[in-house]
């Protein structure tokens, strides 16, 4: 068995092994190419400080360099033996670089290196995800706008209720993604802060820069306390899903309100058949199984987001072997949310719009609270107007002015707020683009010669 980090030279029963090592031989890759991104980062510092000779740094920064593109490249492999990736990247330093190899995890523990490596990880899934949700909330906009004045039943207790529109109806859910990505950047806050020189939790005893690495990686801040640092595993993390589970509560009514909608009885709506299977025994069939798997990811993320709560609560501070299994439901939801912000952008704009089926089920009695106010406006207190419609509904006589009252005020049928929706989103994306660009130079910084 190869030599772990950690290992003294005695021996390690091979069950235990297998236990202790779980899945990280698979589930680190994701974390590879962060981790020598971290890694870069430390071994500047240690230079920076004179811990580290200026050309052993250098021949490790290129080192990782090369690693950092094999591992983005899916090249990278971290055999079972060597436990983590952790362990595989540090293997592969020593024998691309020798003895500089063996002085990277000066001043760092694997606790804060996997807490770098995992920070920056959540930060570039942060804004992949930023940037799918604000895709996703432009089509929303898109239908919104092109079905603005379209009639279809507003229902409550699914029931008809009152008049509402398509364009009403797919503005609900570009604003519930707008807000989404305005709370996203609080998420950003969170984790935007550098764990590394924490170490195991107490710091190191040697003269560090943690503030350096902090900038050097695009950090606005160091999270100062060792032991929070630590204490952090798992909060950060359900931080970020607790978001997408709030995301999915948005999209997972959409998704109902279209497998409702496009039902025979209803006949609102209809998937293309490109977005559509078949049945093996049913030669008619057309099944909606993207809606259906898409609303069901809705319900796996909350699942996985309670897996990751679960594991990370009910222990005391400082650091616990019970992390490790915080990374696989981590990824796994990660990935989950992505693809399901994927493929409903192209969804959106495929649904078709049976206006006539919708105009038809608009009968009279949607307009009752219409008529209701009508009344008001003529001087008829509304209790008693109220059950003046309530008493022409029940015998029949009820005609209402179809056009009374046409709801122009801000959110109403007449009035969705398009133009300033798209200026948050505009801003959104602003925001999305400039923090992105900034990752992207703090990693330059990190690997220029």
């Amino acid at each position: 068995m190869a030599e772990t980090l950690w290992g003294k030279g005695q021996p390690l029963d091979s069950a235990i092994h297998a236990f202790t090592v779980g899945d990280d031989p698979v589930v680190d890759l994701s974390l590879v190419p962060h981790d020598a991104l971290g890694s870069a980062a430390h071994a500047r510092m240690l230079a920076h400080v004179g811990l580290l000779a200026p050309e052993a740094a250098t021949s490790l920064v290129a080192a990782l360099h090369d690693l950092h593109a094999e591992a983005r490249a899916g090249r990278f492999v971290i055999r079972p033996e060597q436990e983590d990736g952790h362990t595989a990247l540090e293997a592969a330093l020593v024998e691309r670089t020798g003895e500089a190899g063996k002085r990277i995890h000066l001043a760092r523990s694997r606790n804060d290196q996997v807490l770098l490596a995992l920070r920056l990880y959540l930060r570039e899934e942060l804004l992949a995800l930023g940037a799918r949700t604000a895709e996703l909330a432009g089509t929303f906009l898109d239908f919104a706008e092109g079905h603005a004045d379209l009639p279809l039943p507003g229902y409550t207790h699914l029931r008809r209720a009152m008049p509402s529109t398509f364009g009403l109806w797919g503005m609900a859910f570009a604003e519930g993604l707008l807000e989404e990505l305005e709370a996203l950047k609080g998420v950003w806050g969170r984790i935007d802060r550098c764990p590394l020189g924490a170490a195991a939790g107490f710091g190191v005893p040697l003269p560090i820069d943690r503030e350096y690495v902090a900038r050097l990686l695009g950090f606005t801040r160091v999270q100062r306390s060792p032991i929070d640092a630590q204490d952090s595993r798992g909060r950060h993390e359900a931080a970020l899903l607790t978001w997408a589970c709030s995301v999915a509560g948005t999209l997972e009514k959409w998704l109902w309100d279209v497998q409702l909608y496009s039902m025979d009885e209803f006949g609102f709506l209809a998937l293309p058949d490109a977005f559509t299977t078949g049945s093996s025994i049913m030669p008619q069939k057309k099944n909606p199984d993207v809606v259906e798997l898409a609303r069901g990811r809705c319900r796996e993320l909350r699942g996985l987001a309670h897996q990751v709560e679960a594991v990370a609560g009910g222990l005391p501070s400082s650091y616990h072997r019970d992390f490790q299994l915080l990374k696989r439901p981590t990824f796994q939801a990660l990935a989950s949310t992505k693809a399901l912000l994927e493929v409903l952008a192209r969804l959106v704009p495929a649904l078709k719009v049976n206006a006539d089926k919708a105009r038809a089920a608009c009968d009279d009695s949607l307009y009752a609270a219409h008529h209701a106010y009508a009344l008001v406006a003529k001087g008829l207190p509304f209790r008693d107007a109220y059950r003046e419609v309530g008493r022409q509904l029940n015998d029949g006589t009820f005609q209402p002015d179809r056009g009374a009252l046409t709801a122009t005020h801000l959110g109403g049928a007449g009035n969705l707020g398009l133009a300033t929706a798209r200026e948050e989103l505009a801003d959104a994306r602003e925001w999305l683009t400039r923090t992105h660009a900034q990752q992207t130079q703090a990693a330059e910084r990190v690997w220029a010669a």
